[in-house]
């Protein structure tokens, strides 16, 4: 069951009613009896700061070793790779 915010089309009283997602009952407000709609509010959820999406994840450059061309990973030094005299 959830609950959902109703507000009455006549007197204004906004109240709560629990009911299952799927239903659509007719809701009548216990003030003074009137039709009542569904309130729709946004959601309490912010995304604020780094963290959210892939790209925030990266340090410095946006170009990574797959998107740059690059079989070398960043950072990377062949001084003292076995491969270095390949």
């Amino acid at each position: 069951m959830a609950r959902y915010d109703y507000r009455c089309t006549s007197c204004g009283t906004v109240f709560e009613v629990e009911h299952g997602m799927t239903e659509r009952p007719a809701v009548s407000c216990p003030a003074c009896g009137g039709d009542a709609e569904k309130v729709f509010s946004p959601s309490g959820i912010e995304f604020k700061g780094s963290g959210f999406y892939n790209t925030d994840q990266r340090g410095g450059s946006s170009s990574t070793a797959a998107t740059s061309g690059s079989s070398e990973p960043a950072g990377h030094s062949c001084e003292n790779c076995p491969h270095k005299n390949d």
